[in-house]
């Protein structure tokens, strides 16, 4: 069966309200959070059920996962951008389950399904229950899968299986999908952690191109790469490339480098509060401006927190022609900051784009004191305050002028260390659910 077919087959099959044929194992609780009227509230809370991992790919891809270990699917809270009909949105997977595991004194990443493709996911919020209705596998060219597993060896990380004993090969098509919007076309537009990367995906899946820093010389892909993107962002830390993007109303794209670059180095990149904003003119096919973001103390985003590098952007979304909600967040806390893409702040081209510049935007103690055109921001929610928000908020959309719509990334279940499956090799489930919840602001955005 094609790629096609079989998402056809997936569509007529939640539409009977049987999605993937085990869509009756669905669970869900759902509550509603009170709150005094003038601050922010939980309206609604619901959960994603359980589905087998390896029926969800081998229904859009056959054959794709022989063995998912137990895994369910989880990890769609990505990113969630409005689907046009009430309560309905595109989600996006990450790259898959994938955990670490200490060997010899050495982490090493593991995928225990190395067969799962990304997808594009159509949830409905029901009541208290999260629906999936249709799915679309990412694919290359040719149709085949683009899989989650890391591209380049020496720059990605080396993947092994669930047990981190038998190395895996790297994959040039691979993608770590993050952020997700819908174009007027019906296209997608994807961002990805590896390169990092700008990825534009058909209607149906496929991959049409792939923009990639200048220099970072992607070989052997099914799929055309493009060299669009400022070179300065091949310091990217590991897995902490593009995780945020947003649709502005004028049709230009916003990316969030979820992290400091490790710019000149790894402790640099780990010390600093300064990340950076990249604006993409699809009508253009290049990025048109860049920006300076700074983020608050690790401690005022997450209370108790000290590790400056456990700070990242998430999400963004846009909110006005040239205005986003940027949300700020470790593992356990978010913040939800309103900032305005003013021209004055454009900093493309210039010394903080040159890595040999000294000291780096990112080792600036103060760069707005330096000459930098910080974007101003205003807090608009301590998401760290409202009762009912789960924690690892990665994806965030505008459901109307006071209403938010958030989703979690539960990793699939997934927790790092050798207790992660059992001696039959079967997964223990962290019991961490995707779950969307609605979030009443005290004032209109």
């Amino acid at each position: 069966m094609s790629p096609t077919a079989a998402r056809r087959r997936v569509h007529r099959s939640v539409t009977t309200g049987l999605p993937l044929a085990v869509a009756a194992a669905l669970v869900a609780t759902g509550t509603a959070a009170a709150a005094p009227s003038e601050e922010a509230r939980v309206v609604r809370t619901a959960t994603l059920g359980e589905i087998p991992l390896g029926a969800f790919s081998n229904a859009l891809l056959p054959g794709s996962v022989d063995d998912d270990h137990g895994v369910r699917l989880g990890g769609i809270g990505s990113d969630i951008y409005p689907a046009g009909r009430k309560g309905e949105y595109w989600t996006v997977t990450d790259r898959g389950p994938n955990g670490q595991i200490k060997v010899d004194g050495k982490k090493r990443r593991t995928f225990p399904v190395p067969g799962f493709d990304p997808a594009i996911v159509r949830i409905r919020v029901s009541g208290s229950t999260v629906e999936v209705i249709d799915a679309i596998p990412v694919t290359t060219s040719s149709g085949k899968a683009v899989t989650g597993l890391p591209d380049q060896r020496g720059r990605d990380e080396a993947p092994y299986t669930y047990d981190a004993r038998t190395p895996l090969s790297h994959n040039p098509n691979g993608l770590d999908t993050e952020g997700i919007v819908r174009a007027g076309d019906g296209s997608f537009w994807l961002v990805d952690e590896y390169g990092p990367s700008l990825v534009h995906v058909s209607a149906r899946g496929r991959v049409l191109a792939r923009y990639v820093p200048e220099g970072l010389a992607l070989t052997g892909t099914d799929y055309p790469v493009v060299e669009a993107l400022p070179s300065v962002l091949l310091h990217r830390k590991t897995n902490r490339g593009f995780e945020g993007l947003a649709l502005l109303p004028g049709g230009d794209l916003v990316m969030a480098v979820q992290s400091p670059l490790s710019l000149p180095d790894a402790d640099a990149g780990d010390a600093s509060r300064t990340t950076r904003l990249l604006r993409f003119s699809p009508r253009r096919k290049a990025v048109t401006a860049e920006y300076a973001y700074r983020f608050d103390p690790v401690g005022v985003v997450d209370p108790g927190e000290d590790d400056t590098s456990e700070l990242k952007i998430s999400s963004v979304v846009a909110v006005g022609r040239d205005r986003l909600l940027v949300e700020e967040r470790t593992d356990r806390s978010a913040r939800l900051q309103l900032v305005r893409l003013g021209r004055g702040a454009d900093i493309l081209g210039g010394p903080w784009d040159d890595d040999a510049t000294s000291p780096s935007l990112e080792q600036l103690d103060d760069p707005a004191a330096a000459g930098v055109p910080v974007l101003p921001k205003r807090l608009v929610v301590d998401l760290g305050t409202v009762a009912g928000v789960p924690g690892k908020i990665e994806g965030i959309a505008r459901v109307d002028d006071d209403t938010l719509a958030l989703v979690n990334d539960n990793d699939f279940g997934m927790t790092d260390g050798e207790g992660a499956f059992d001696a039959r090799g079967r997964l223990v489930d962290s019991g961490v659910k995707t779950t969307v919840v609605y979030v009443r602001l005290p004032k209109k955005l």
